[in-house]
């Protein structure tokens, strides 16, 4: 075999390779994010997770998640929901920088190059040296500041921050805080790595996505515009995901109704389109009081199934009745626990930003 040869089938291997590892990604992105509304079983839209975990996807305890601020201190100058407030040890890596006198955004000028180097959400607070309140920081923050706390979010839906970027991040602070020459508290960043992972084991447990499935029957279809009047009655609106959506007081989406084949609505083609199906889709996580948000779910399921003349369905196409509903609203109740004891609400703020 010449060498031209060998070099072509090392290249072959090299592709291959990497395509099925990009595919496993996917897959495993995909299993996190809708295997509850998608799992086959007669009336069982939701699928109760395997109690066998990875190792790195041990269940956080209700102990293991404490609900405290940074250093034992109280965050001053934000609401309940503001970011610097959600800033915990138990959910992102925090290096506390104290300045031997007042520093400017400006200051932080590496962590602003940098801030999308790390894969997950990174926030920085500051101690008003004036007013003594807790601000979220910016670049272009026009005050100066005596406290600066660096945050890396531990795990998101994509899953765990690596080592390897907390240790960048890590090192980051560490330049920072001798630029300023300011006192650096920097945690461990094992120790941190080891929280994202449980964290990240945690969040997929609860994770769960429902799907109740709205199909006419036989060899019927619905009009895009016949979806889109039906939808705007009930509240819906359609947004840029292809989905419409009904938003609670605060807007935030607590239903989606999309394509039961997955291909997105568009406003500039709903006249022309026709689908054989719909999706009603509730988040678990990302709202509030999920058991009662799922009540009004299956109400809002058999309204529109009535509207257009379908049927509320499994994944076998057979309709769905009361205990097939009973039961899926018994686990969603049990998420919605296990998410109450490890200290997590569902659908607030720190909910939103781990399920994202």
């Amino acid at each position: 075999m010449s060498e031209l040869q060998i070099s072509l089938l090392g290249i072959g291997i090299a592709v291959v390779l990497a395509v099925y590892g990009y595919s496993w990604w996917q897959q495993r992105q995909y299993r996190r994010k809708f295997g509850a509304a998608f799992r086959h079983g007669h009336e069982d839209a939701l699928y109760r997770p395997s109690a066998e975990k990875m190792p790195d996807e041990a269940a956080l305890t209700a102990d293991s998640l404490p609900v405290q601020t940074p250093s034992g201190e109280p965050l001053r100058g934000q609401g309940a929901e503001g970011v610097c407030a959600l800033l915990d040890a138990a959910t992102d890596y925090i290096a506390v920088l104290s300045c031997k006198s007042p520093a400017g955004a400006h200051a932080l000028a590496p962590l602003w190059q940098k801030r999308f180097d790390f894969g997950k959400s990174v926030h920085t607070c500051g101690l008003n040296a004036a007013s003594g309140a807790w601000e979220k920081v910016i670049a272009e923050s026009p005050l100066s500041y005596s406290v600066f706390r660096l945050a890396l979010q531990l795990a998101d839906r994509s899953g765990a921050v690596s080592e390897l970027r907390l240790n960048d991040f890590c090192g980051l602070a560490r330049d920072i805080a001798a630029l300023l020459q300011a006192d650096a508290e920097l945690p461990d960043v094992a120790a941190a790595s080891a929280r994202a992972l449980e964290l990240d084991g945690f969040c997929a447990e609860v994770d769960q996505m429902i799907g109740l499935n709205i199909l006419p029957s036989g060899e019927r279809t619905f009009s895009g515009g016949d979806v889109a009047n039906v939808a705007g009655q009930h509240g819906m609106s359609l947004k840029a995901d292809g989905a419409f959506h009904l938003l609670d007081g605060q807007g935030h989406t607590v239903f989606s109704l999309g394509n039961y084949d997955n291909m997105p609505f568009q406003h500039h083609t709903l006249g022309q389109m026709w689908v054989n199906g719909l999706t009603l889709l509730l988040d678990v996580p990302r709202v509030e009081q999920p058991t009662r948000r799922f009540d009004e779910m299956a109400v809002l399921a058999r309204q529109l199934a009535m509207d257009l003349r379908a049927a509320v369905v499994d994944d076998h196409r057979v309709a769905l009745g009361e205990p097939g509903i009973a039961q899926i609203r018994e686990q969603v109740a049990a998420i919605e626990s296990r998410m109450l004891s490890g200290k997590i609400v569902p659908g607030s703020a720190q909910a939103r930003r781990l399920f994202s």
